[in-house]
């Protein structure tokens, strides 16, 4: 089916819930069947931007809708779950390299050349080509994670399927993301960007760009090739004045480092920790 007619489909069906149980539903399934093979993207980049598909991920909701939960083994873990969304098994003609207990649920889609360490991915995600997720990682429904990207050992991504309209997680091409790190509410870690650890980046948290002579604050979006670390400023409450979190973006990675150690090196550099 088309992508129009599928949109079409999708707008009928959030109208009358109890059709998606029946044949009609099947359009659903059909969905998420392409999300899991990568075919379609819950948000992609276009020429003004990254664009976010509402009904895509009203689909997905549907998708719980449609199902009932059972119980279902995976045979690569050996583990039993009781859900209404299976695990992946295409790993080997995907090219992907899963270590147990990874997980990825299907409707998500990880390229060739990803490793799945110990960590989660879920429903909708899109995690492009040679990109790790690390041990204990997790990549959050819908969240779209770039090429050659390094999600380090317990890194959180968050996700998001309500309201169907906000946008999700977004790290784009060849970005480190530090150890414990949290990206949530719909951030965007742009381009070869380097997270330190424990950088927690929420669509409130202030960016504050402290290169120059004066500090300059953002909330939202980490510049391409951005050095960002965790930092604290002061902020006013009626009890008194106290620190609150922050990230502090204190460099940019350079050219002339080469590109495979350039994601350590950079922090190196600020004499900072991954």
């Amino acid at each position: 089916m088309e992508r129009n007619a599928l949109e079409h489909a999708v707008a009928q069906l959030a109208t009358d819930n109890a059709a998606v149980r029946g044949a009609a539903g099947s359009v659903v399934d059909e969905i998420v069947d392409l999300l899991d093979r990568g075919e379609l993207r819950v948000c992609e980049p276009g020429p003004d931007g990254w664009v976010t598909h509402a009904w895509v991920k009203q689909a997905i909701l549907l998708y719980f809708a449609r199902h009932e939960s059972r119980e279902l083994y995976d045979p690569q873990t050996e583990l039993t779950f009781f859900d209404k969304v299976p695990t992946k098994r295409n790993y080997a003609a995907l090219g992907v390299r899963c270590v147990p207990p990874g997980v990825a649920r299907y409707g998500s889609f990880l390229a060739r050349g990803c490793i799945l360490m110990p960590g989660f991915v879920n429903i909708g995600a899109y995690v492009d080509e040679r990109t790790m997720v690390d041990t204990w990682a997790t990549v959050g429904s819908c969240a779209q994670i770039g090429k050659g990207v390094h999600l380090s050992g317990g890194v959180g991504i968050g996700g998001v399927l309500e309201p169907a309209q906000a946008q999700p997680v977004i790290v784009e091409d060849g970005c480190f993301i530090g150890s414990r790190s949290i990206v949530v509410e719909g951030v965007v870690v742009e381009r070869e960007a380097v997270l330190g650890a424990n950088v927690v980046l929420t669509a409130s948290t202030p960016i504050v760009d402290v290169t120059g002579a004066q500090p300059v604050i953002t909330r939202g979006r980490i510049p391409a090739r951005s050095v960002v670390i965790p930092g604290t400023m002061p902020k006013r409450f009626a009890a008194g004045e106290f620190q609150v979190p922050c990230a502090l973006i204190i460099g940019q990675r350079q050219e002339s480092t080469d590109r495979k150690t350039s994601l350590n090196a950079a922090l190196r550099d600020f004499g900072v920790s991954a």
